[in-house]
């Protein structure tokens, strides 16, 4: 069985620093991989409110290096690489976290790095399968248009299922189809109406997201002030009855797996 975690549903620099939703991004658990994707500030704390042991990580993955969605990779890795003693685990992620740039610092350490069995710097469009003592997974590297050059969204191959995963993007032409063939599709929304935030995406963007990638179940989540006052189930419903794909608004704690179809 295959079942996504939510750490953590909150985005965007107010709820950033309020913590009225979590910022820890979220964890797959499978098989053939244990995997948390973009554990931002609270990802550890959450992660053991919620009983899912970073000890027991397979995979960490960082689709960019902004603070929410990387602040606690190193500790992560710590937990994957059971208490940094052994090279251990796989970390996915966009080349400037681990190698920094241009007036940016790199947001994992060097040491950190040196602490997993292979680092894999993310590119556009490319596939690539990993290998775990329990299993295997692929993952397809999909483009993300945020303010990071290098941000990217994936589509994951695991246990018979695919999840895909937007991360931070704003809306393109094409999006939809990239994601096309997905059991899940976890979409950053933002804001709940056209009210548009450079490098993310809003409902109105997301029905129009949906239209055309038809997963089997949606979910919504890394929602800022806006959305979350204006109700995110709200418009989760507005967004399946405008898609016609049946959509999910995420919560911290929520638990989505095979049982979500039922």
């Amino acid at each position: 069985m295959v079942e996504i975690i939510f750490i953590g549903t909150g985005g965007g620099r107010i709820n950033l620093l309020i913590q009225l939703r979590g910022t820890g991004g979220f964890r797959i658990n499978s098989e053939s991989a244990n995997i948390h994707v973009d554990p931002g500030p609270g990802a550890l704390t959450n992660s053991i409110r919620f009983r899912q042991k970073p000890l027991k990580l397979d995979a960490v993955i960082v689709t960019h290096s902004h603070i929410d969605h990387c602040n606690d990779a190193d500790v992560m890795i710590e937990g994957m690489s059971q208490h940094a003693l052994k090279k251990r685990g796989i970390l996915i992620v966009s080349k400037r976290a681990v190698d920094g740039g241009r007036n940016h610092d790199r947001t994992i350490t060097l040491y950190h790095q040196g602490k997993v069995d292979e680092v894999y710097r993310a590119k556009w469009d490319q596939k690539k399968k990993f290998k775990t003592k329990k299993g295997e997974f692929e993952i397809e590297i999909i483009e993300a248009k945020h303010d990071i050059e290098d941000a990217f969204g994936f589509k994951l191959s695991i246990d018979g299922k695919v999840i895909g995963y937007t991360g931070d993007t704003e809306y393109y032409r094409g999006i939809g189809k990239k994601y096309r063939g997905c059991d899940y599709l976890i979409i950053n929304c933002m804001k709940p109406a056209e009210d548009p935030y450079p490098g993310h995406m809003t409902s109105v963007d997301v029905v129009k997201l949906l239209k055309d990638a038809k997963p089997k179940l949606a979910v919504i989540t890394h929602m800022g002030m806006k959305m979350l006052r204006a109700g995110p189930k709200k418009e989760a419903e507005r967004i399946a009855k405008e898609s016609k794909v049946k959509v999910i608004a995420a919560y911290d704690g929520l638990r989505v797996g095979d049982e979500e179809k039922k």
